[in-house]
């Protein structure tokens, strides 16, 4: 696999920039879409974004500095397009917040791409009622394990705030799982 270096060093000759561009898909393709599906949680949604995500790179490679990592940038693109499809789609609807809670939940129990346990239903059904933003910084950190300096750059906040978001979140889900413990037992 060809490092990010090289694929750059491509993407500025232009004999050789649709190469690199495909490479770089090749790379980043499966990351970046569970990257997105854990914000927009439907799978098809996930690939109307990854699309979307992959045209905005494709238009902004000019413009791309590397002044922040790859990756960082990909994700930070990929985590906008995201957040701007969710705010798109609320507009739509005009849903309040349990409303949305209950479409991201309903979409998780019928996606019939979702082959988990009860648990990791449960822990999704968690993740899902987390304001945006918690759930964004915790599955960044719980499932992509990326370090919040990163996460930073990405989300463009500081990493106090980050830490506090994921603190909250998984108090959060704590509390969620305990309470569904307990109803899973007197049932």
């Amino acid at each position: 696999m060809t490092n990010d270096q090289q694929i750059l060093d491509c993407l500025k000759d232009p004999s050789k920039k649709e190469l690199a561009f495909r490479q770089l898909i090749s790379k980043y393709k499966e990351r970046l879409y569970w990257h997105i599906r854990k914000i927009v949680l439907n799978h098809d949604d996930a690939d109307d974004v990854l699309q979307n995500t992959f045209i905005k790179i494709w238009n902004g490679l000019d413009s791309f500095r590397a002044e922040s990592s790859l990756f960082t940038w990909l994700y930070r693109i990929a985590t906008n397009e995201s957040i701007t499809f969710l705010n798109q789609r609320k507009r739509k609807t005009t849903t309040n917040l349990s409303e949305e809670n209950e479409y991201l939940i309903n979409n998780l129990e019928s996606d019939t791409y979702f082959d988990g346990d009860h648990w990791q239903m449960l822990l999704q059904k968690a993740i899902a009622l987390l304001p945006e933003k918690q759930r964004i910084v915790f599955n960044m950190k719980y499932f992509d394990e990326i370090k919040y300096e990163d996460m930073s750059e990405i989300l463009e906040t500081s990493v106090g705030a980050l830490k506090a978001s994921y603190h909250h979140a998984v108090k959060k889900i704590e509390e969620y799982v305990k309470l569904n413990e307990i109803r899973i037992g007197a049932d």
